[in-house]
């Protein structure tokens, strides 16, 4: 078995004892994202839908500093702090993935870091 760390400049800075992610033999788990802009640290401004795309947008560069895409997703985990935003969550994830899609699940919950309303995870598996 191999780990291996996983980082990039592409994508937030890890805000606690985390990292980015984590490369285990051809599997990426991928630490939860928000929508922080990579340059600033700071939230995304913009309607829901914007912040739910600098998500994407930040999972995407994980993946790709794994050596993968978001097309390697094979589990999405969903976090939002209000479940009538799950509609737009499928609007834009459309955007990013294509059948056939990854198992996912959503959750809602009570807050998310940094006041955040959105957070995604996923796991990918390289090389499939």
């Amino acid at each position: 078995m191999t780990r291996k760390i996983i980082s990039t400049d592409k994508a937030p800075k890890a805000i606690g004892t985390y990292s980015q992610a984590v490369k285990v033999d051809n599997t990426v788990y991928l630490s939860g994202q928000i929508p922080l802009v990579p340059d600033t640290m700071e939230l995304v401004t913009g309607d829901m839908r914007a912040q739910i795309t600098r998500v994407f947008d930040n999972l995407s560069a994980v993946a790709q500093a794994a050596g993968g895409s978001l097309k390697d997703v094979v589990k999405l985990n969903v976090f939002l702090t209000d479940l009538s935003h799950f509609p737009l969550v499928n609007e834009v994830m459309a955007q990013y993935f294509s059948e056939p899609y990854p198992a996912r699940a959503a959750i809602g919950v009570a807050a998310l870091p940094k006041d955040a309303a959105v957070e995604m995870d996923a796991v990918l598996v390289l090389g499939v």
